[in-house]
Protein backbone atom coordinates (compact mmCIF):
# COMPACT_ATOMS: atom_id res chain seq x y z
CA UNK A 1 0.00 0.00 0.00
CA UNK A 2 1.18 3.37 -0.79
CA UNK A 3 0.61 4.37 2.91
CA UNK A 4 3.75 2.44 3.91
CA UNK A 5 6.50 4.57 5.30
CA UNK A 6 8.58 2.27 3.27
CA UNK A 7 7.33 2.93 -0.19
CA UNK A 8 8.38 6.18 -1.81
CA UNK A 9 5.27 7.74 -3.31
CA UNK A 10 5.09 7.62 -7.62
CA UNK A 11 2.61 9.35 -9.15
CA UNK A 12 2.16 10.10 -13.19
CA UNK A 13 1.10 12.25 -15.70
CA UNK A 14 -0.40 10.24 -18.70
CA UNK A 15 -1.38 12.42 -21.61
CA UNK A 16 -2.69 11.28 -24.71
CA UNK A 17 -1.46 13.28 -28.04
CA UNK A 18 -4.46 13.01 -30.04
CA UNK A 19 -5.20 16.64 -29.65
CA UNK A 20 -4.11 20.16 -27.80
CA UNK A 21 -4.06 19.85 -23.76
CA UNK A 22 -7.14 21.59 -22.12
CA UNK A 23 -8.65 22.67 -18.84
CA UNK A 24 -9.29 19.77 -18.03
CA UNK A 25 -6.09 17.91 -18.35
CA UNK A 26 -4.75 20.44 -16.93
CA UNK A 27 -6.06 20.25 -13.42
CA UNK A 28 -6.06 16.65 -13.49
CA UNK A 29 -2.35 16.96 -13.82
CA UNK A 30 -1.74 19.81 -11.65
CA UNK A 31 -3.48 18.23 -8.71
CA UNK A 32 -1.27 14.90 -9.73
CA UNK A 33 1.67 16.92 -9.01
CA UNK A 34 0.57 18.58 -5.74
CA UNK A 35 -0.08 15.06 -4.26
CA UNK A 36 2.92 13.92 -5.49
CA UNK A 37 4.71 16.72 -3.86
CA UNK A 38 2.87 16.84 -0.61
CA UNK A 39 3.97 12.98 -0.25
CA UNK A 40 7.67 13.63 -0.86
CA UNK A 41 7.10 11.52 -4.03
CA UNK A 42 8.12 11.61 -8.05
CA UNK A 43 6.14 12.36 -10.50
CA UNK A 44 6.67 10.99 -13.97
CA UNK A 45 5.53 11.38 -17.55
CA UNK A 46 4.22 8.66 -19.70
CA UNK A 47 2.98 9.72 -23.43
CA UNK A 48 -0.23 7.36 -24.23
CA UNK A 49 0.63 7.22 -27.67
CA UNK A 50 -1.65 3.91 -28.45
CA UNK A 51 -4.22 5.57 -30.91
CA UNK A 52 -2.04 5.71 -34.41
CA UNK A 53 -4.82 6.99 -36.24
CA UNK A 54 -5.06 10.24 -33.71
CA UNK A 55 -1.75 10.79 -32.41
CA UNK A 56 0.30 13.06 -33.74
CA UNK A 57 4.20 13.83 -32.96
CA UNK A 58 3.23 17.89 -32.97
CA UNK A 59 0.82 17.41 -30.24
CA UNK A 60 3.04 15.08 -28.14
CA UNK A 61 5.77 18.92 -28.48
CA UNK A 62 2.93 20.61 -27.72
CA UNK A 63 1.74 19.04 -24.53
CA UNK A 64 4.96 18.91 -23.47
CA UNK A 65 5.69 23.01 -24.02
CA UNK A 66 2.12 23.50 -22.43
CA UNK A 67 2.73 21.62 -19.34
CA UNK A 68 6.11 23.56 -18.56
CA UNK A 69 4.17 26.78 -19.17
CA UNK A 70 1.74 25.65 -16.70
CA UNK A 71 4.53 24.94 -13.88
CA UNK A 72 4.23 20.94 -14.45
CA UNK A 73 7.35 18.94 -13.88
CA UNK A 74 8.38 15.47 -13.85
CA UNK A 75 11.14 13.19 -12.75
CA UNK A 76 13.07 10.80 -15.21
CA UNK A 77 12.65 10.83 -19.26
CA UNK A 78 9.51 10.48 -20.52
CA UNK A 79 8.16 7.04 -21.54
CA UNK A 80 5.89 6.05 -25.02
CA UNK A 81 3.40 3.26 -25.05
CA UNK A 82 4.57 2.70 -28.54
CA UNK A 83 7.49 1.89 -27.55
CA UNK A 84 6.37 -0.66 -25.18
CA UNK A 85 4.96 -3.26 -26.89
CA UNK A 86 6.22 -6.24 -26.11
CA UNK A 87 5.53 -6.03 -22.16
CA UNK A 88 1.51 -5.40 -23.33
CA UNK A 89 1.85 -8.79 -25.78
CA UNK A 90 3.51 -10.57 -22.63
CA UNK A 91 1.21 -10.16 -20.35
CA UNK A 92 -1.51 -11.12 -22.86
CA UNK A 93 0.18 -14.24 -23.19
CA UNK A 94 0.49 -14.28 -19.67
CA UNK A 95 -3.35 -13.67 -19.46
CA UNK A 96 -4.16 -16.22 -22.00
CA UNK A 97 -1.82 -18.81 -20.27
CA UNK A 98 -4.49 -17.99 -16.88
CA UNK A 99 -7.51 -18.68 -18.80
CA UNK A 100 -8.78 -15.26 -18.20
CA UNK A 101 -9.29 -14.22 -21.90
CA UNK A 102 -10.64 -15.49 -25.08
CA UNK A 103 -11.48 -14.62 -28.53
CA UNK A 104 -14.48 -12.18 -30.00
CA UNK A 105 -15.92 -11.39 -33.00
CA UNK A 106 -18.52 -9.56 -32.34
CA UNK A 107 -18.48 -5.59 -32.84
CA UNK A 108 -19.88 -3.07 -30.73
CA UNK A 109 -23.40 -2.64 -33.00
CA UNK A 110 -23.36 -6.07 -32.36
CA UNK A 111 -23.36 -5.73 -28.76
CA UNK A 112 -25.43 -2.78 -28.59
CA UNK A 113 -27.99 -4.54 -30.90
CA UNK A 114 -28.06 -7.57 -28.10
CA UNK A 115 -28.62 -5.11 -25.60
CA UNK A 116 -31.46 -2.93 -27.45
CA UNK A 117 -29.52 0.01 -26.86
CA UNK A 118 -27.86 1.60 -29.50
CA UNK A 119 -27.24 5.31 -27.64
CA UNK A 120 -26.71 3.97 -24.24
CA UNK A 121 -23.75 5.54 -22.12
CA UNK A 122 -20.63 7.36 -22.71
CA UNK A 123 -19.02 6.31 -25.99
CA UNK A 124 -15.92 6.78 -24.42
CA UNK A 125 -16.58 3.64 -22.07
CA UNK A 126 -17.82 -0.07 -23.29
CA UNK A 127 -21.20 -1.04 -22.99
CA UNK A 128 -21.96 -4.20 -21.16
CA UNK A 129 -21.16 -7.14 -23.20
CA UNK A 130 -23.62 -10.23 -22.95
CA UNK A 131 -23.19 -13.03 -21.22
CA UNK A 132 -24.58 -15.37 -24.14
CA UNK A 133 -21.64 -13.86 -26.37
CA UNK A 134 -19.10 -15.73 -24.41
CA UNK A 135 -17.59 -19.16 -25.79
CA UNK A 136 -19.40 -21.76 -24.44
CA UNK A 137 -18.67 -23.31 -21.37
CA UNK A 138 -15.63 -26.21 -21.54
CA UNK A 139 -15.23 -24.87 -25.07
CA UNK A 140 -11.57 -24.92 -26.59
CA UNK A 141 -9.44 -21.27 -26.74
CA UNK A 142 -7.41 -20.86 -29.76
CA UNK A 143 -4.15 -20.20 -28.82
CA UNK A 144 -3.10 -16.50 -29.49
CA UNK A 145 -1.09 -17.40 -33.00
CA UNK A 146 -4.34 -19.61 -34.53
CA UNK A 147 -6.83 -17.21 -33.69
CA UNK A 148 -5.28 -14.76 -35.99
CA UNK A 149 -6.43 -10.87 -36.37
CA UNK A 150 -9.16 -10.77 -33.37
CA UNK A 151 -10.17 -9.09 -30.30
CA UNK A 152 -9.56 -10.56 -26.84
CA UNK A 153 -12.06 -10.10 -24.19
CA UNK A 154 -11.12 -10.71 -20.26
CA UNK A 155 -13.92 -13.00 -18.85
CA UNK A 156 -15.41 -10.76 -15.55
CA UNK A 157 -15.98 -13.60 -12.55
CA UNK A 158 -19.98 -13.62 -12.34
CA UNK A 159 -21.46 -11.33 -10.06
CA UNK A 160 -18.88 -10.38 -7.84
CA UNK A 161 -18.56 -7.11 -6.52
CA UNK A 162 -15.52 -5.19 -6.21
CA UNK A 163 -14.92 -2.16 -3.93
CA UNK A 164 -11.86 0.31 -3.73
CA UNK A 165 -11.22 3.39 -1.64
CA UNK A 166 -11.09 6.41 -3.71
CA UNK A 167 -8.77 9.16 -2.39
CA UNK A 168 -11.72 11.70 -3.47
CA UNK A 169 -14.56 10.58 -3.43
CA UNK A 170 -14.56 7.61 -0.92
CA UNK A 171 -15.57 3.48 -0.92
CA UNK A 172 -16.49 2.96 -4.71
CA UNK A 173 -18.08 -0.97 -5.63
CA UNK A 174 -19.07 -2.10 -8.75
CA UNK A 175 -20.71 -5.76 -9.52
CA UNK A 176 -19.10 -7.43 -12.95
CA UNK A 177 -21.79 -8.31 -15.35
CA UNK A 178 -24.37 -5.65 -13.86
CA UNK A 179 -22.09 -2.56 -13.78
CA UNK A 180 -19.76 -3.45 -16.25
CA UNK A 181 -18.87 -6.58 -18.59
CA UNK A 182 -16.41 -8.50 -20.16
CA UNK A 183 -14.03 -5.97 -21.79
CA UNK A 184 -11.30 -5.96 -24.33
CA UNK A 185 -7.73 -6.30 -23.74
CA UNK A 186 -6.34 -6.87 -27.18
CA UNK A 187 -7.58 -5.19 -30.17
CA UNK A 188 -7.47 -7.22 -33.92
CA UNK A 189 -5.64 -4.15 -35.33
CA UNK A 190 -2.38 -5.58 -32.95
CA UNK A 191 -2.91 -2.71 -30.44
CA UNK A 192 -3.73 -3.33 -26.61
CA UNK A 193 -6.26 -1.97 -25.22
CA UNK A 194 -6.74 1.06 -22.92
CA UNK A 195 -7.44 -1.03 -19.65
CA UNK A 196 -4.34 -3.37 -20.38
CA UNK A 197 -1.82 -0.73 -21.34
CA UNK A 198 -2.80 1.20 -18.33
CA UNK A 199 -2.41 -1.16 -15.70
CA UNK A 200 1.05 -2.63 -17.92
CA UNK A 201 2.53 0.03 -17.25
CA UNK A 202 1.21 1.36 -13.94
CA UNK A 203 3.12 -1.50 -12.42
CA UNK A 204 6.15 -1.78 -14.46
CA UNK A 205 6.28 2.22 -13.84
CA UNK A 206 5.89 1.54 -10.25
CA UNK A 207 3.37 3.53 -9.53
CA UNK A 208 2.06 4.03 -6.47
CA UNK A 209 -1.22 6.38 -6.76
CA UNK A 210 -3.14 6.94 -10.05
CA UNK A 211 -4.28 10.41 -10.05
CA UNK A 212 -7.28 10.62 -12.85
CA UNK A 213 -10.76 11.94 -13.72
CA UNK A 214 -13.76 10.55 -12.85
CA UNK A 215 -14.59 9.36 -16.03
CA UNK A 216 -12.27 6.56 -15.62
CA UNK A 217 -14.26 5.25 -12.69
CA UNK A 218 -16.00 2.07 -13.68
CA UNK A 219 -12.25 1.29 -15.54
CA UNK A 220 -10.57 1.16 -12.12
CA UNK A 221 -12.76 -2.05 -11.52
CA UNK A 222 -11.64 -3.18 -14.68
CA UNK A 223 -8.23 -2.50 -14.08
CA UNK A 224 -8.38 -4.11 -10.41
CA UNK A 225 -9.41 -7.37 -12.16
CA UNK A 226 -6.58 -7.35 -14.58
CA UNK A 227 -3.89 -6.66 -11.60
CA UNK A 228 -5.59 -9.46 -9.66
CA UNK A 229 -5.05 -11.73 -12.99
CA UNK A 230 -1.60 -10.91 -13.26
CA UNK A 231 -0.67 -10.96 -9.80
CA UNK A 232 0.75 -7.66 -9.39
CA UNK A 233 0.18 -4.72 -6.38
CA UNK A 234 -2.84 -2.57 -6.87
CA UNK A 235 -2.14 1.26 -6.22
CA UNK A 236 -4.31 3.59 -4.90
CA UNK A 237 -6.64 5.87 -6.79
CA UNK A 238 -7.65 9.11 -6.57
CA UNK A 239 -10.29 10.36 -9.33
CA UNK A 240 -10.67 14.29 -9.98
CA UNK A 241 -14.07 15.47 -10.29
CA UNK A 242 -14.65 17.17 -14.04
CA UNK A 243 -14.23 20.03 -15.49
CA UNK A 244 -17.51 21.20 -17.64
CA UNK A 245 -18.12 23.75 -20.35
CA UNK A 246 -20.85 26.82 -19.60
CA UNK A 247 -23.20 23.97 -20.66
CA UNK A 248 -22.80 21.32 -17.80
CA UNK A 249 -20.76 18.97 -20.75
CA UNK A 250 -17.40 17.75 -19.70
CA UNK A 251 -14.16 18.95 -21.51
CA UNK A 252 -12.69 16.95 -24.67
CA UNK A 253 -10.03 18.02 -27.46
CA UNK A 254 -13.32 19.86 -29.09
CA UNK A 255 -13.28 22.79 -27.11
CA UNK A 256 -10.43 24.30 -28.46
CA UNK A 257 -11.73 27.47 -26.90
CA UNK A 258 -10.64 26.07 -23.44
CA UNK A 259 -7.50 24.45 -25.02
CA UNK A 260 -4.18 25.50 -22.46
CA UNK A 261 -2.70 26.89 -26.43
CA UNK A 262 -5.72 29.16 -27.03
CA UNK A 263 -5.44 30.37 -23.55
CA UNK A 264 -1.67 30.67 -23.66
CA UNK A 265 -2.36 32.86 -27.42
CA UNK A 266 -5.56 35.26 -25.45
CA UNK A 267 -2.30 36.15 -22.99
CA UNK A 268 -3.10 34.21 -20.19
CA UNK A 269 -1.18 33.70 -17.40
CA UNK A 270 -0.29 30.34 -15.70
CA UNK A 271 -1.43 32.16 -12.33
CA UNK A 272 -4.87 33.34 -14.27
CA UNK A 273 -4.99 29.47 -14.77
CA UNK A 274 -4.26 28.23 -11.71
CA UNK A 275 -6.56 30.79 -10.00
CA UNK A 276 -9.90 29.51 -11.93
CA UNK A 277 -9.10 26.08 -10.06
Amino acid sequence: MVNSVSITYRGRLAPSPTGLLHLGHARTFWIAQKRARAAGGRLLLRNDDLDTARCRPEFVAAMKEDMHWLGLRWEEPMVSQSDRLPLYRAALEKLHATGWIYPCHRSRRDVLAAISAPHEGDDSDEPLYPIEFRPTPGATIPTLVESGQVNWRFRVPDDETLTFHDHHFGGQRATANYDFGDFLVWRKDGMPSYQLACVVDDAEMKITEVVRGADLMRSTFRQLLLYRALGWSVPEFYHCPLVTDDKGQRLAKRHDALAIRTLREQGRSPEEVHAGW
